[in-house]
């Protein structure tokens, strides 16, 4: 078995130095008494990947699996780290902007841009590309592609729509290439439909507070038997107001609202305190909103001895009676006056006067053709 040669950490750079300034291996072994080529073109491997630590670590020494290296002092470590995240900061600071999947050309020009401060593997391997792939990548950069013409051809046509497209209307457009291609295509560059901004789940789990009781069974035997409610929006005025209603599931009535310029736990107590007497067993219905998952809005609801019910999170359908009683007053006042901006006096003038009219005149085909205060008193 033949003797290990430990080589100084000097012998180690002058001849990385040489092999970068293109000096042959041949001579690089003979001037600096190099034994083996293979080591040499180890101590360049380390190099590329910015490992020089290794060059100081003794013959025959590997450091334990999952440790990493062995620094002399913290200091080292310190400044070892430091560059380490530096080095990522330059890069991912000038590859911003791009796809899911690295360019080519993009890579040529990064490494370019950058080989001068850090060696081009420690380059590649932050951007998740083999050191092999950039120089074949590189040698071939003068060619153009049929795949590259047909990415260039994808790209104009989105730029073109202004990237209001999504990648099945550009596959449509864009005859001959299969969906996932043209999809594959626009991710790799960032062509993406521009115009509906993803929705993203919230993480964490929902505030459930009560069950849903109601289970969407719109029906009642009496009134105030079932009760909704919920929060609109009133963006007509000089500020933003909100409507907090309650609807009678029985009849459709509206038997509490208050209008308000802050949606806060006080505007909900609000027009729950306007309710009359309520019969036992009186379920109210709301979804899982901050103000009725509050505690003093709950407190308030078991002090009137009403039982509480609420949706699951994304599901208004849940909620539909008072969904839709707050659709229909928007569409036959506001949108049908063409009243988009006005004073607030005047939107709260509106909504009053539309639910007593609601409430007092307005005929629903489901009860008989009456108005909900009408239905109410022949019922009883």
């Amino acid at each position: 078995m033949g003797t290990r040669v430990s080589y100084p950490v000097e012998v180690k750079m002058k001849a990385i130095e040489m092999r970068l300034a293109k000096v042959p291996v041949k001579e690089v072994m003979e001037k600096l008494s190099i034994r083996n080529k293979t080591q040499l073109k180890r101590w360049m491997h380390w190099y590329r990947n910015g490992e020089i630590h290794r060059l100081h670590q003794p013959v025959g020494k590997q450091y334990t699996f999952g440790k990493g290296p062995e620094y002399g002092s913290e200091t080292a470590k310190l400044q070892a780290e430091n560059r380490y995240l530096k080095q990522q900061i330059e890069v991912f600071k000038k590859v911003r902007g791009i796809g899911k999947e690295v360019v080519p050309k993009v890579v040529i020009q990064l490494v370019e841009e950058l080989k001068n401060v850090m060696p081009v593997g420690e380059i590649c391997r932050h951007l998740g590309v083999g050191r092999s792939s950039y120089y074949c990548w590189r040698k071939n950069a003068d060619q153009i592609t049929q795949k590259e013409i047909r990415d260039q051809q994808i790209g104009d046509m989105c730029k073109q729509h202004k990237f209001r497209y999504g990648y099945r209307k550009i596959s449509a457009l864009y005859t001959g290439v299969c969906v996932k291609t043209v999809q594959r295509a626009m991710q790799k560059y960032g062509w993406q439909c521009r115009v509906k901004v993803k929705k993203r789940k919230r993480t964490g789990q929902p505030a459930y507070v009560a069950p849903n009781l109601l289970e969407r069974d719109f029906s009642a035997s009496s009134p105030l038997e079932k009760l909704v409610t919920d929060i609109t929006y009133l963006p007509f005025g000089q500020s933003m107001m909100y409507l907090s209603s309650i609807l009678d599931v029985f009849n459709g009535e509206i038997v509490a609202q208050t209008i308000g310029f802050k949606q806060d736990t006080d505007f909900v107590l609000d027009t729950l305190n306007q309710l009359p007497d309520l019969p036992e067993g009186c379920i109210l219905h709301s979804d899982q909103g901050s103000v009725y998952t509050s505690y003093a809005y709950q407190k308030a609801v078991k002090k009137k001895g009403i039982t509480m019910s609420m949706s699951r999170k994304g599901t208004p359908a849940d909620n539909s009676p008072i969904e839709t009683f707050h659709s229909t007053l928007k569409s036959e006042t506001f949108y049908l006056d063409n009243i988009y901006r006005t004073t607030n006096a005047c939107v709260i003038q509106i909504v009053e006067e539309y639910i007593t009219y609601y409430n007092n005149i307005r005929i629903q085909t489901k009860l008989n053709s009456q108005s909900p205060i009408q239905y109410r008193q022949l019922a009883a």
